[in-house]
């Protein structure tokens, strides 16, 4: 059985200032969760959100619901 890897990614709004998270929404439909890490420290550690819940983050950012910093 072949297990899928993650690909890792930074979003385009990303201004590379080295403050990014990374995610792997590859594992979104075969395993439910969206892996999420620090783009500074590929090898620490990896936090599984669930893709419903990192759905909803998405779209409540989308939406300009989450505020601003």
């Amino acid at each position: 059985m072949k297990t899928e890897s993650p690909r890792w990614f930074t979003s385009s709004y990303s201004a590379n200032g080295g403050n990014c998270v990374e995610v792997a929404a590859n594992l979104a439909a075969s395993r439910g969760i969206v892996p999420v890490r620090d783009s500074k420290r590929v090898d620490g550690p990896v936090i599984d959100v669930s893709a419903g819940a990192f759905s909803a983050f998405v779209a409540g950012v989308q939406d300009g619901k989450l505020g601003t910093v």
